[in-house]
């Protein structure tokens, strides 16, 4: 097999076009994105016999605790029962790579479902577990290709009863915007929800260099749901590839009894499929047993059961793995440790 660089938009796109597995972290888009935030990326292919089997994103990631080369939901394979003949020419080139560019690792976040047989594929070569996973490993999908009745009725019934209620609320009302300077009112809300909820929010620049990178291709919208004036809560979609992705959400906490957060899901579900999405990506969800989702024992437990409550199901990828280039990596690996530790994850 030999590892092209591929440098047309067209070509990469249309490839991803014809594979079952892949979110938007392997458009061409996203790759446009790092490159705004300041990372060096590569787009190989993987052919064999002149044919474009398999492809993946490769980006540069330098940070206080290394450098690494990062493989976001990837690769991408056209062919099932070529998924390790991809990735084990792809690992030869990146060994490559990685020793040009000092770095320590090669971290991949697999596009494979969780079963043994995928796990064993990274296992044979020379893979081991990441301390800490950088995109969703678990996530929670909704087929929207049924009419929108039959959607409603899928859903939990508290979910479809406060969906309704805030149909008939008064003043409640979902706006929709495809210009950036919405992202600023989004950032405002989310900032707010990052304190409320103790995580790290993305930077305004890195929301707004996203949304530069997708609206090119008319593929990002905000929206918002608004009561009297006032913002109670914002989200950022992508649209893909008849995908639609929730990627970003915020929400205030007061106003509880108005049901803004369902209303405004509702209306981005039904702006995918005014787009001809078939699938709608809530993103990420709790990767634990429903049991202890139900008893709360987890940071995202509330957001899972949220997601959950519109119907669908989940999918799970191989756990985040790494492959050691030099001893470096075994600081990056203790500091991601105590990290994971401490966000109780």
């Amino acid at each position: 097999m030999e590892i092209k660089e591929i440098k047309n938009k067209e070509a990469w796109e249309d490839f991803l076009f014809r594979c079952k597995d892949k979110t938007f972290l392997n458009s061409w888009n996203w790759g446009e994105f790092q490159k705004k935030e300041g990372f060096s990326c590569w787009r190989l292919g993987v052919y064999d016999k002149e044919e474009l089997i398999g492809v993946s994103l490769v980006i540069k990631i330098k940070a206080k605790r290394g450098t690494f080369l990062f493989l976001p939901h990837g690769p991408n394979v056209k062919y099932n029962d070529k998924n390790k003949e991809v990735l084990e020419s792809l690992l030869g080139n990146l060994k490559k790579l990685a020793l040009k560019e000092k770095a320590s690792f090669i971290r991949i976040s697999p596009i494979l479902e969780r079963k043994e047989e995928n796990k064993g594929i990274f296992k044979d070569l020379g893979f081991k577990k990441a301390p800490l996973h950088i995109h969703p490993e678990i996530t929670w999908v909704l087929d929207i290709r049924p009419e929108e009745k039959n959607l409603l009725m899928n859903m939990r019934k508290n979910t479809r009863y406060e969906i309704r209620k805030g149909m008939r609320t008064e003043g409640l009302e979902i706006i929709k915007s495809d210009k950036k300077e919405d992202v600023e009112v989004f950032n405002e809300l989310y900032k707010k929800t990052a304190s409320r909820h103790d995580f790290v929010p993305f930077s305004e620049s890195y929301l707004k260099n996203q949304y530069e990178s997708f609206s090119s291709d008319d593929g990002i919208l905000t929206f918002h749901a608004k009561h009297k004036g006032e913002i109670l809560s914002s989200a950022i979609a992508v649209f893909w590839q008849k995908m639609a992705f929730y990627h970003h959400g915020a929400s205030v906490l007061k106003h509880k009894k108005i049901p803004s957060s369902p209303l405004l899901q509702w209306e981005m579900i039904k702006e995918a499929k005014k787009r001809g999405c078939e699938k709608y990506n809530f993103w990420g969800i709790a990767d634990i047993p429903k049991e202890e989702v139900k008893k709360r024992n987890h940071p995202w437990a509330g957001l899972t059961i949220f997601k959950e409550g519109f119907g669908g199901y989940d999918k799970k990828y191989v756990k985040t793995q790494d492959f050691l280039i030099s001893q470096k990596y075994w600081l990056n690996y203790f500091i991601e440790k105590v990290r994971r530790i401490k966000r109780n994850y």
